[in-house]
């Protein structure tokens, strides 16, 4: 097997996870998981982390990497991702495999983003909300004009990210940016459904997770930690909070899960079409694990004639 990657991307609850497993039994693999949630120990149901026993037939990466009151850098997740593909390129009998629904991780290792030195400066930051999103776009506009073309005028969180690289490293965003692609192949495949049948998968996925113990697990979490930790602000996270909070019904909490669910999932769809090189596979396809295995061979027969 020559070195390669096999990426599967996608909507949340398209299957990619149930896929990249499915074609673990027919090749030795490595699943790395390019999820920004699953990477926190003891978030495991509301993330819909592997279980134990999946981790246990087929070993998995980038997953319990760090601790809920840490926070990984996109440069960080980039950096572990790329040495451990290195590290199993050197067994050509093993098939690296980057799956997840975190497009910009995803495009952190395919594309290799060069990503500006610069931690988060939680100081500055508040400096800068403090001014308000209008005036801080005026002054991205001043100090790196072409990242502000780039950047939305109502987006706050890349106007702030591109002014704090500009005063803490002196240099404009855009100067530091680039792509750096891997000189190994990359076969990009991508998961899709129709949005009635996404609708029901994410449903019943909610279902699920709810009666194996989510409640529990963010009870446990706002215990441990506080509810002021801000990955419990996140989906699903938040709305069991708030159910435990006497905001919602269960039935009401497990409703806006489904719903912010589904909005999340039309971006993840939008982000994904925009990427040219993914090959898309209808995740209802009865045939799925099949489609996706003949295209990997021919597609790794041609790579391995080059």
């Amino acid at each position: 097997m020559v070195p390669f990657l096999l990426v599967i991307g996608g909507a949340t609850a398209t299957g990619k996870s149930g896929l990249a497993l499915a074609l673990a039994q027919r090749s030795p693999g490595v699943i790395l998981s390019a999820d920004s949630r699953q990477v926190y120990r003891e978030f495991d149901i509301g993330t819909a982390k592997p279980s134990l026993q999946e981790q246990q037939q087929v070993p998995h990466a980038l997953i319990d990497i760090c601790d809920p009151t840490e926070s990984l850098t996109l440069a960080e997740y980039q950096r572990q991702a790329q040495d451990l593909i290195q590290t199993i390129h050197r067994d050509r009998a093993v098939m690296p495999m980057l799956v997840g629904g975190t497009g910009l991780y995803i495009d952190a290792v395919v594309k290799g983003l060069r990503i500006p030195p610069v931690a988060p400066q939680p100081a500055l930051r508040q400096q800068l909300a403090t001014l308000g999103q209008p005036h801080c776009y005026t002054l991205l506009q001043t100090l790196d004009p072409v990242a502000a073309r780039r950047i939305h005028p109502h987006d706050p969180v890349r106007t702030v990210r591109a002014l704090e690289v500009f005063y803490v490293s002196g240099q404009p965003l855009t100067t530091l940016q680039g792509t750096a692609p891997p000189d190994y192949p990359i076969l990009y495949l991508g998961l899709d459904s129709d949005p009635d049948s996404l609708q029901r998968r994410i449903a019943q996925r909610t279902q699920t997770m709810i009666e194996v113990g989510l409640k529990h697990e963010v009870a446990t979490l706002a215990h441990r930690y506080g509810t002021d930790l801000p990955l419990l602000q996140t989906l699903g996270y938040a709305e069991m909070l708030r159910h435990l909070q006497g905001d919602y019904s269960l039935a009401v909490a497990q409703a806006e899960i489904v719903r912010h669910t589904r909005q999340f999932a039309k971006r993840q769809r939008t982000w994904f079409r925009n990427r040219a090189t993914v090959q898309w596979f209808d995740a209802d396809a009865a045939d799925l694990v099949d489609q996706v295995w003949g295209t990997a061979c021919q597609w790794l027969d041609g790579h391995a004639t080059l």
